[in-house]
């Protein structure tokens, strides 16, 4: 079952948490968060999956910043989230993907017991001008049934930031 917005708002504080929070935000079964000032883009013309690529950070400016086509940006939310008990998930805004910005290619899906910013897969099928602060993904919450262990990976739990991708550590543990 998908919680209704009346629902995440009583739940604000309890076993859902978002900070910075907006009641103005908020949505019939979810609720807008923001984009961050700051994007992670790789170096390499060639990523590799087992091994850590190297990227840089850009800000955005307060005039905008134009996203280039073909090329993967990693944002994050302004707002830091926990969820105790239920499971978050993430989409883009309608209003974003009908200007051919996607918000997150593949990682919408998170895990029960996640604390922590939402990194941003963004991809743009055309030159697009964005702006940190817009009101660019939302986030919803999904009742979780049966017995379930918090998630507790190393990987991306209690991130302070943009995370570029932590796949070559699974190489390393094998």
């Amino acid at each position: 079952m998908i919680l209704s917005g009346q629902e995440i708002e009583k739940r604000i504080g309890g076993d859902i948490v978002i900070d910075p929070y907006d009641p103005s935000r908020l949505n019939p079964n979810s609720y807008n968060l923001a984009l961050h000032d700051e994007l992670l883009v790789y170096d390499e013309p060639v990523l590799d999956m087992k091994k850590n690529n190297l990227h840089h950070s850009i800000r955005i400016p307060a005039e905008g910043l134009v996203l280039e086509p073909h090329r993967l940006y990693l944002g994050r939310t302004v707002e830091y989230t926990e969820t105790s008990g239920l499971v978050p998930m993430l989409e883009g805004r309608s209003s974003v993907g009908r200007l051919g910005l996607f918000v997150h290619v593949t990682a919408g899906f998170g895990d029960v017991g996640f604390r922590g910013f939402w990194t941003l897969e963004i991809f743009c099928v055309q030159p697009i001008r964005i702006y940190a602060g817009v009101q660019i993904c939302q986030i919803y919450y999904h009742s979780i049934e049966g017995a379930y262990a918090n998630y507790s990976s190393g990987k991306y739990q209690n991130n302070s930031g943009i995370q570029p991708s932590l796949l070559y550590r699974d190489y390393l543990e094998k």
